[in-house]
């Protein structure tokens, strides 16, 4: 499994400008040390559908995202969250860690990569480069070209859409 300096010797390697800021860990979006770096920052959902599709959700920070009726938007079985085992085995990342850096582990391309589309529109996004000990920055380009170079195309949901839409629904 690749290793955080691997990730970032990566980007390099492929031309995609890459800042980190190392802080203390953070488990939960909305710490007081993620919010002193621009950008966009993400919550990211490591999940298994009923048919044992896994899925990795990279999300806005502030984005609701339904997991009842996420299947329906995604062409997935029912939703719940992948375990600590299966999430090590695919992306070699620990819970607290999770990332869309971690597809690089991915070989197997077992893992469907969703990308909220507030994410896919930002100039810059932050993610852990696979520990929650660091944040690294990207550009929006950069995001593109680390996806493109592992060969992944993210599904790209709109959730505060899907959020407007299920709010008007239920009244």
């Amino acid at each position: 499994m690749k290793t955080r300096a691997d990730l970032l010797a990566f980007l390099e390697e492929i031309g995609v400008p890459a800042e980190t800021h190392d802080h203390p860990a953070v488990f939960r979006v909305g710490e007081d040390v993620k919010m002193q770096i621009p950008g966009a920052h993400t919550k990211n959902l490591f999940l298994k559908d009923a048919k044992g599709q896994l899925w990795l959700i990279s999300a806005q920070a502030e984005a609701l995202i339904d997991l009842k009726h996420l299947p329906l938007v995604i062409d997935s079985a029912r939703l719940s969250f992948g375990n600590a085992e299966l999430m090590a085995e695919t992306l070699g990342v620990t819970p607290g860690s999770v990332t869309p850096f971690a597809l690089i582990n991915d070989a197997e391309r077992r893992v469907r990569f969703v990308l909220d589309r507030s994410l896919a529109e930002a100039e810059q996004v932050n993610f852990h480069p696979l520990t929650n000990t660091a944040t690294t920055t990207v550009t929006q380009d950069g995001l593109r070209q680390f996806l493109a170079a592992l060969g992944v195309t993210p599904l790209v949901v709109d959730f505060a859409a899907m959020a407007v839409a299920e709010s008007a629904a239920v009244r």
